[in-house]
Parts: C-alpha cells; structure tokens; sequence
C-alpha cells in the first residue's frame, strides 16, 4: 500500500465535526498531539516499570497509537490538498541532501 492509498482509505473513516476548516483542522492537529503523547507515555512506562521491554500485547498496544499519529496526519495532509507520497518523497529527498552534505547532524530546519 503506498501513503497515497493509505490517504484515501483513511479519510473515508474521518468524522468530520465542523464546516469550519480552521476547526476541523484543530481537531485533527490536536488528534496528532494527543495521540503522539499515547506514544511516549506507552514508551515512558516501558522504560520506567519494565525495564523497556514490552509483553506481546503492549507492544501490539503501542504499534496501535504508532497508526493513530499516521491517520491523523494523513487527514490532516488531506484536509490541506498535500499529499503523503509527496510528503514522504520530499522528506528522504531532503535528508538524503543533509547526509550527502554532512549535516544530517546539525540543528535547525534549513541547514
């Protein structure tokens, strides 16, 4: 499946709440942040109480809040005319460029 297909069959499961797009984007921007915390708190507990290791089950736990950040992020991206394999192209494009230059390692955004 690539990220475009992904895409489409995701926001087919969308419930949208608002006519407003500034809304409506709220709702899937703050769905990112929420669900990106799942992750590390399932992370957090890992580390803290089991040493980093993870049962079958919350591993299957945590790979769930892994697709909960994605689907968020591919409504969002679509609710915004972007596409993910375009996405996804341009980022490898750009840190492959980093590597070349030897600033994979750097801070910033634009190095």
């Amino acid at each position: 499946m690539t990220f475009d297909e992904y895409q489409k069959l995701a926001i087919t499961t969308a419930h949208v709440s608002y006519d407003d797009p500034i809304m409506q984007n709220s709702v899937w921007v703050m769905g990112i942040a929420g669900e990106a915390g799942e992750v590390v708190e399932k992370w957090k507990k890992a580390v803290a109480y089991r040493k980093g290791k993870f049962s079958d089950e919350e591993f299957a736990d945590f790979t769930k809040e892994f697709a909960d950040v994605i689907w968020y992020i591919a409504v969002l991206a679509d609710s915004l005319g972007l596409s993910l394999d375009e996405i996804m192209a341009a980022n490898i494009a750009k840190l492959k460029d980093r590597q070349q230059r030897g600033v994979i390692k750097g801070a910033g955004d634009n190095r």
